[in-house]
């Protein structure tokens, strides 16, 4: 199976066209094995969605067979990326509930994050719920890349209680996102959460 590393090499998020065109060479790669592709499929079906071509992503991901489990969940999230961003976020909810408790089970801990972060997303009633749920899970595994998922996450719920006129408690989140992302994020992160400082 793909490590999370590999598809960072691939993507990046602001270009999804490049990062499509990488991903698809890499799927049709046959060093890798035929559960690698199917999961290099799903971030290609990503990809799509990010361009906004959601009928031909949502076909993409229907041809994936989801037999292997963390294909299968890799499937459930990009099926449910593509209904968020397509304004459908209430059918997106079960899918990520069902992407978060197979990764749990599975042990794929950076899924079962991505997924709890989706839900904190798609179901925006219950997003600090979410979050914190998020945090919590990320805050006990061992890999330095699902702990960088902290950066995010405290990042995101410090905007959730800022647009809900929690100050106070917003800043210690963006102070929690610069203090991970000092210590694990990437540079990126790093600008991003001393701006969400300065803004709050």
């Amino acid at each position: 199976m793909l490590n999370q590393e590999t598809l960072d090499r691939l993507w990046n998020f602001e270009d999804p066209a490049g990062s499509e065109a990488r991903l698809r060479a890499a799927a049709a790669d046959p060093a890798y094995d035929a559960d690698a592709r199917a999961e290099l499929q799903t971030q290609v079906g990503r990809a799509m969605g990010l361009q906004g071509r959601y009928e031909e992503a949502d076909a993409l991901l229907a041809a994936i067979d989801p037999d292997e489990p963390t294909v299968g969940v890799r499937v459930l999230l990009e099926r449910g990326r593509l209904l968020n961003s397509s304004g459908h976020a209430e059918m997106a909810v079960p899918l990520f509930e069902q992407a978060a408790e197979l990764s749990d089970h599975l042990g794929e801990e950076f899924l079962a994050v991505d997924a709890l972060h989706m839900l904190a997303i798609a179901d925006a009633a219950h997003s600090e719920t979410w979050t914190r749920s998020a945090l919590e899970y990320a805050s006990t595994v061992r890999d330095s890349r699902t702990r960088r998922w902290l950066v995010a996450l405290h990042n995101n719920l410090g905007w959730t209680l800022h647009d809900a006129g929690r100050c106070t408690e917003a800043m210690v989140e963006f102070q929690l996102a610069e203090q991970w992302a000092e210590r694990i994020g990437t540079p990126r992160q790093q600008e991003l959460a001393r701006e969400a400082i300065r803004t709050c």
